[in-house]
C-alpha cells in the first residue's frame, strides 16, 4: 500500500504529539511524587503516626501519588461518604417520611426513620401539616425496629453530647432537647416545652454549669447559679414510645394513639414523602450530622424490606454497589461513630469516583465542606479560590479528608487523606495535611 507524503507528515506529528504529552504526564507526576515522598517520610508530624494517602486523576483513570494507599484506618465520619452513596442508590429523589392508610375514621401511619419531622436543620415538612389538619384519628403503628439507640461500637458516655442523639424509627426535634441560658436568669427556656418539668436544678459547685442528662432518664441536672452569658446547649432526649405520643399530641394538639396490630400493619401501603433527599445530604456532609447519617441507612433499609435496621442497608451495598472496591470495607454504622470501622484511602478513592459519576460536579462540590468557606472545614484551606471539597472525619487520635481537589492548571483530581494512632495537636496535624495539598494545587 502506498502512502502519502503528506499522510506520513501527519502520522509523525501525531506520534510526536503523542510522545510529548506522555513525557509532560510523566514529569508532571515526578514533579509531585518527589516532594510528596520527602513530606511523608521526612515529616515529624507524620513520623509520629501512620498515614495513608492516594491521589487519582479521574480524566485520565490514572493514580498520581499513593502511600499506605491498601492500610486500613478508622474513617471517622468519612464514613458519611457511605452512607451518601446508599441514599443515592436507594432512597431516590424525595425522602419517604410515612407510610399510612386510611380505615373507616381512623389515619394509621408508621415511621420511616425521617429524620425531618420538626428538625430545624432541615427544610420544613408537609408531613406536620398533613397530620394537623386530617380529621381522622390519628394511630401510630409502631413499625418492625430492632435497633439499639446507639449504634455499635459507640462510646457510651458520649450520650449526653449533641453529636450523639438516639436512632429511632420515628424522629422528632432531631431527638434533642434545646436549652437557651439568658444572662442573668437562673432557668433555662426549653424547647420542647414538654422537657421543662425534667429540669433538676442545683446550686452544688461540683455541679457542671453546663447540664447533663440522667443516662436512663429524662432528668437534666444543672447548676442554676446566674450565668454571665448567654449561651444554648443542645442534649440529646432518652427516646421511648411514650415520649414519641407525648411529644406529637402536644406538637399537633389532638391525641394519637399508639397500635400494635401486624393486621393493620399489612395494609398501609400508601407513602407520604417529606423533602428533597439531597437537601438532607448536603445537611449531613456540610456540618457532618451523625444523627441524619444514621437516620438515612435506617430509611433506605425501610426502601428494601419491611425491617428498619441499618446492616440491611449496608449489607445490601456490600453486595451490589460496592464489589468493586479494591478493599472490603468494615462498615458497621451510618455516621462514623463506631470504632469498628475500618476503610482503606484507595477503597474510599474508588468511592468517590464513583460517586462523581452519578452527581453532577457543581451539585456534588456544592454538597460538600469547602475549605476555608463552609461546613467542617471553613476555617482550614483557605485560599482565594477554593481547592479543596472535602468530607472531614475525626475521632481521638484519628483524622481524615477525603473529597475533590482543584488544581490551578483546573484539573479536579480525587484523594482519600487518613491518620490514625497520632498524638500532637489535630491542628498541627492539618497544617502539615495543608501542605501536601497545596504542593498538588500548585505543581500538577
Amino acid at each position: 500500500m502506498k502512502i502519502y507524503p503528506s499522510l506520513k507528515l501527519s502520522l509523525k506529528i501525531v506520534i510526536f504529539l503523542l510522545i510529548t504529552i506522555s513525557i509532560s504526564s510523566c514529569s508532571t507526576t515526578r514533579k509531585i511524587s518527589k516532594p510528596l515522598d520527602k513530606i511523608f517520610t521526612e515529616s515529624p508530624v507524620f513520623e509520629q503516626g501512620f498515614v495513608g494517602f492516594m491521589l487519582v486523576d479521574p480524566e485520565e483513570n490514572k493514580t498520581i501519588y499513593s502511600h499506605n494507599a491498601g492500610k486500613y484506618f478508622t474513617p471517622a465520619s468519612n464514613t458519611k461518604l457511605f452512607t451518601f452513596y446508599a441514599g443515592l442508590k436507594i432512597l431516590g429523589d424525595s425522602i419517604p417520611a410515612l407510610k399510612y392508610s386510611i380505615e373507616n375514621d381512623t389515619l394509621y401511619f408508621k415511621a420511616t426513620g425521617d429524620p425531618s419531622f420538626l428538625n430545624e436543620n432541615l427544610p420544613n415538612s408537609s408531613v406536620f401539616q398533613f397530620l394537623k389538619k386530617n380529621e381522622n384519628h390519628l394511630a401510630y403503628v409502631a413499625p418492625t425496629y430492632t435497633e439499639k439507640h446507639q449504634g455499635p461500637g459507640w462510646a457510651w458516655d458520649d450520650y449526653n453530647a449533641y453529636y450523639s442523639a438516639e436512632r429511632t424509627a420515628f424522629p422528632i426535634y432531631g431527638n434533642m432537647v434545646e436549652f437557651k441560658f439568658k444572662k442573668n436568669k437562673e432557668f433555662p427556656l426549653v424547647s420542647p416545652t414538654i422537657f421543662k418539668d425534667s429540669l433538676v436544678s442545683s446550686k452544688d459547685s461540683l455541679v457542671s454549669a453546663r447540664l447533663r442528662r440522667d443516662i436512663v432518664k429524662n432528668s437534666f441536672q444543672f447548676n442554676n447559679q446566674e450565668k454571665e452569658s448567654d449561651f444554648s446547649q443542645s442534649v440529646p432526649f432518652k427516646y421511648s414510645s411514650e415520649i414519641l405520643l407525648k411529644l406529637l399530641s402536644d406538637t399537633l394538639q389532638k391525641p394519637v394513639s399508639l397500635v400494635q396490630n401486624s393486621e393493620i400493619n399489612q395494609k398501609i401501603q400508601k407513602t407520604r414523602y417529606s423533602i428533597p433527599s439531597d437537601s438532607v445530604y448536603k445537611e449531613m456532609l456540610k456540618v457532618s450530622d451523625n444523627f441524619i447519617a444514621e437516620q438515612i441507612l435506617i430509611m433506605a433499609a425501610g426502601k428494601l424490606s419491611d425491617t428498619l435496621k441499618s446492616d440491611i442497608a449496608i449489607n445490601f451495598m456490600k453486595e451490589n454497589h460496592l464489589k468493586d472496591l479494591p478493599d472490603e470495607p468494615m462498615w458497621y454504622d451510618g455516621s462514623g461513630l463506631s470504632r469498628y470501622n475500618l476503610f482503606t484511602p484507595r477503597s474510599i478513592v474508588k468511592l468517590l469516583t464513583k460517586i462523581k459519576a452519578e452527581v453532577p460536579e457543581e451539585e456534588l462540590l456544592d454538597m460538600l465542606p469547602t475549605g476555608g468557606h463552609s461546613g467542617t472545614i471553613k476555617n482550614y484551606y483557605k485560599a482565594d479560590e477554593p481547592y479543596v471539597f472535602a468530607k472531614t472525619g475525626t475521632l481521638k487520635n484519628n483524622h481524615s479528608l477525603s473529597g475533590y481537589l482543584k488544581t490551578k492548571s483546573g484539573k479536579l483530581l480525587i484523594f482519600s487523606f487518613m491518620n490514625s494512632n497520632y498524638t500532637v495537636p489535630t491542628s498541627v496535624l492539618k497544617a502539615e495535611m495543608e501542605k501536601v495539598l497545596l504542593q498538588i494545587r500548585d505543581n500538577y
